[in-house]
């Protein structure tokens, strides 16, 4: 993928990001008129409706940025931008992102406010708190309208064959091992709250050895300066840019270390995806249900494990089952005797090549 191409989804990155940054200063600007004596009557009357279309409006922008970047990034690949049908804006303003109506939806934070003072909160503390909530759906919903546009883009141009996940840093765990991954132009785009990963399409994925649709590490590593780390990442060099502190709290602690002893760290992040209590070695341990599929990494693993010791026939292929859970890192931590033990175990459940 050539730097040009990274250089439009950075451009993007930023003017959505200072759309949905925009969109969450007028909500807060807004919220902070409402009458604490009568919020209900105050936000139906005159604070929810203007939040709402201050909301609808920033979802409109964004959405509106799709075209162009679409268009953008196809000339970056050599292509004929604007082949292909064209996006209806408003089609993704003036609703939530889960189908509900906006308004139904930014009611929430009074709801949530008025439960905090007759749980016994300050005014101000539960106001606050319905705040928080606020900014956190007019983010998000900006946010999710731009993801949808483009994706809906992708799916209209038939020159475009999928698309590439971008995560800036600061991200998240999940989001950092996603972040250069190819995907299809059908794939949904997994989000969370406050999520501000983009699609980076790509007209040139090649399902080959060639693997073209991947970003190179070069053109993912961070920069670091006050604040920390800056621009598209991928997940290993977002890591490594992190001060210890950090990594324990965005990796967690076992995760962390288990990644600084040399575990894969997309394979450490999906594990807690399954994670789960089980009984094995006499004790509850922590465990995930991650990679033990009879197409995962562990249960094939476990599988030629179990026929190099004569345990199980060679030719067993599916019928195999797994005798022991796929124990998480803090687990292995919490049972090995040694750091040479706990390298082994980390080995053998699939963390360490």
């Amino acid at each position: 993928m050539r730097r040009q191409a990274v250089d439009v989804a950075a451009a993007h990155y930023t003017a959505q990001a200072r759309l949905a940054r925009r969109t969450a200063n007028r909500v807060q600007r807004l919220w902070r008129t409402l009458d604490r004596g009568n919020l209900t009557d105050s936000w139906s009357l005159l604070v929810g409706p203007a939040v709402v279309e201050a909301v609808a409006a920033g979802q409109l922008a964004a959405a509106a940025q799709a075209d162009p970047y679409i268009d953008a990034i196809e000339s970056a690949d050599g292509g004929e931008p604007g082949a292909g049908a064209r996006l209806r804006p408003a089609a993704f303003a003036g609703h939530a992102s889960d189908g509900r109506p906006l308004d139904s939806l930014l009611y929430l934070p009074v709801i949530t406010t008025k439960e905090a003072i007759g749980a016994g909160a300050a005014d101000v503390d539960a106001m606050m708190r319905g705040l928080n909530q606020l900014l956190r759906m007019a983010a998000t919903q900006v946010a999710d309208a731009g993801r949808t546009a483009v994706g809906a883009g992708i799916a209209g141009r038939r020159t475009i064959r999928g698309y590439i996940r971008i995560a800036a840093a600061p991200c998240c765990a999940r989001c950092a091992i996603l972040s250069g991954k190819e995907f299809g132009w059908n794939a949904g785009f997994q989000r969370h709250p406050r999520c501000d990963c983009i699609h980076m399409p790509a007209t040139l994925i090649a399902r080959s050895s060639l693997r073209r649709g991947f970003l190179e590490h070069r053109e993912m590593a961070p920069t670091v300066g006050r604040g920390g780390p800056r621009g598209f990442v991928d997940a290993q060099t977002y890591f490594g840019s992190l001060s210890r502190r950090e990594q324990d709290r965005i990796f967690t602690i076992a995760g962390a270390r288990a990644i600084r002893d040399g575990a894969d760290i997309t394979s450490v992040v999906n594990a807690r995806r399954g994670m789960h209590t089980a009984s094995a070695f006499g004790r509850r341990v922590r465990a995930t249900r991650e990679g033990v599929s009879t197409r995962g990494e562990f249960y094939r693993s476990e599988r030629t494990r179990a026929i190099a010791r004569g345990q199980v026939p060679a030719d067993i292929g599916r019928q195999f089952r797994l005798r022991t859970p796929r124990l998480m890192p803090e687990e292995i931590y919490r049972l090995a005797e040694s750091r040479d033990e706990a390298i082994a175990m980390l080995r053998r459940f699939g963390y360490l090549t």
